[in-house]
């Protein structure tokens, strides 16, 4: 969906997960330029990616099974604790995509969303989403937090190759923008006089 010369298939892995990844896509990000939720769909095996806001019939679908939500919250888990709780082929990892207002507008329109446990990544986490500002410390794209989630639930590094089409996406864009104009409106720096 990018215009062949900034394509990024030649970059997107094809790895094997075994916890299954969920994403519930806002309808406005499917045709972001900045779309990470597609690169971890296109680049695992065990994923499945769902646009829409309202999702009734998902609750039946999971009857049943062990789904997680990737969103902060008071009970929230950190995924390293999930780690023991279960095998992955069990795990399922739900992860809006959107911004925050727009994944919170997803559990609002789905409350039973809303009442699953929730994971969040724990502190000290550092998005290289650079043409972004976080919300605040440790927000990470969707592809960053579903790469931190598997490395962490199915071994160290083992998803770290779906950052490189993410890497390649942000350079790409920010040679489009230039250099200076990426300083000047994402790192803050006034030009030299």
């Amino acid at each position: 969906m990018r215009p062949q010369s900034h394509c990024l298939c030649p970059l997107i892995p094809d790895l094997e997960n075994h916890t299954r990844v969920l994403i519930l896509q806002h309808p406005d990000e499917v045709r972001h330029a900045l779309n990470t939720a597609r690169l971890a769909a296109l680049g695992l095996a065990n994923v499945e990616l769902r646009v829409g806001e309202h999702f009734p019939e998902l609750e039946a679908e999971l009857a049943g099974r062990e789904a997680w939500l990737l969103f902060p919250g008071e009970q929230a888990l950190c995924v390293g604790e999930l780690v023991a709780t279960a095998t992955p082929a069990e795990r399922l990892l739900i992860v809006p995509d959107g911004t925050w207002r727009k994944a919170r507008r997803i559990l609002h329109c789905n409350p039973w969303l809303a009442q699953l446990p929730r994971l969040s990544l724990g502190e000290g986490l550092v998005s290289r989403y650079r043409l972004r500002k976080a919300p605040g410390p440790g927000a990470l794209s969707t592809l960053e937090a579903i790469v931190h989630c598997l490395n962490t639930l199915e071994g160290a590094g083992r998803f770290d190759a779906l950052l490189r089409p993410f890497e390649a996406l942000i350079d790409a864009q920010i040679a489009a923008m230039g250099e200076e104009t990426y300083r000047r409106n994402h790192l803050g720096e006034t030009p030299a006089d």
